[in-house]
């Protein structure tokens, strides 16, 4: 039961960051629009708003990708793997997780944080005249998105470890789908 519970507490985790991720579209939906507006109508050009789309889209995107993992989102090869019974489906989701996700993913997160750290430790700041401070902070959702990818990874090594131990129905095991 313990682990039915911290696959479920993986699995809100990982719901929490799609719900950020689609409120950070949403901020770079009024901010595009914002940007389109003062450029044409009134000629006002702004760097930092330019900026901004790319920093929102960046950490739209990468805190979107636990959640899209969790829900079974991303591209799979189902030629053969939609011919698989629950159980051996089960075995690939856990051996992909652990043999190739988690190496990924903690492997970026590592080297993400030096690269976050030394942004902030040189003071980083946009090069363009008008741009945006503070480039750390953009450059600090990368370790943290990955490393959110982990755990969102680990959440699903679990629900295919309690698959195989029958807390979860052999014969309707789908990987996470919409």
């Amino acid at each position: 039961m313990f682990l039915l519970r911290l696959e479920r507490a993986i699995n809100t985790f990982s719901d929490l960051l799609g719900k950020i991720a689609a409120l950070l579209f949403i901020l770079m939906l009024f901010n595009v629009f914002f940007d389109v507006v003062m450029r044409y109508l009134f000629n006002d050009v702004s760097i930092g708003m330019q900026e901004l789309e790319w920093h929102l889209f960046a950490a739209m995107f990468m805190l979107g990708v636990p959640y899209t993992l969790r829900t079974g989102g991303h591209v799979r090869v189902d030629l053969i793997y939609e011919r698989l019974t629950g159980n051996k489906k089960a075995w690939i989701d856990l051996l992909g997780s652990l043999f190739l996700l988690l190496p990924f993913a903690l492997l970026v997160a590592w080297y993400g944080v030096g690269f976050a750290s030394e942004a902030y430790e040189l003071g980083e700041t946009s090069g363009d005249p008008g741009g945006l401070p503070y480039r750390w902070i953009i450059k600090a959702v990368i370790p943290f998105a990955f490393f959110s990818i982990a755990i969102s990874g680990v959440g699903l090594m679990l629900k295919s470890v309690n698959t195989l131990l029958g807390h979860h129905p052999v014969a309707r095991y789908q990987p996470p789908t919409h």
